[in-house]
């Protein structure tokens, strides 16, 4: 029942980003033009996703998922070099590339190579990112 609930909520998630345009590069790449030719529209769509969002953890307390499990605990507010460093490689790859993964992930199901391409990079980082991590956090303890 789990993987059913899954299987709908991504299908539902992958479709939303189609129909919003977020698979589109251009788009993506047209909301960091702001001395360009700007494109407001992904503004829309992040309101659109984090507005419910924020009701949905409101309720969130003394609740339990459908189907079983726990929901994940809040993160713990503190800005430090794992969430700098994580955030300027996002928003470097999402820049540069013009897709972040869930957009990515989306754009394989109407192929097209830049998607692929962009997948089989994020899974060889996700690969290489528990060594880099242990060779940073070895080097320079984080605070």
């Amino acid at each position: 029942m789990r993987l059913l609930f899954s299987f709908i909520a991504g299908g539902l998630f992958g479709t939303g980003l189609y129909l919003s345009g977020m698979t589109d590069t251009t788009k993506v790449q047209g909301w960091l033009d702001i001395f360009g030719d700007w494109d407001p529209t992904l503004a829309f769509v992040m309101g659109g996703a984090i507005l419910p969002m924020t009701v949905a953890w409101l309720l969130v307390p003394g609740r339990t998922p459908l189907v079983g499990g726990a929901f994940p605990t809040p993160p713990e507010p503190k800005l430090g070099r794992n969430l700098v460093l994580g955030s300027v490689m996002f928003g470097a790859g999402w820049g540069l590339a013009g897709l972040c993964p869930g957009p990515a992930i989306a754009s394989l199901s109407y192929g097209g190579s830049g998607g692929v391409i962009f997948v089989l990079a994020m899974v060889a980082g996700m690969a290489i990112a528990p060594r880099v991590r242990q060779t940073l956090d070895s080097a320079v303890p984080a605070e």
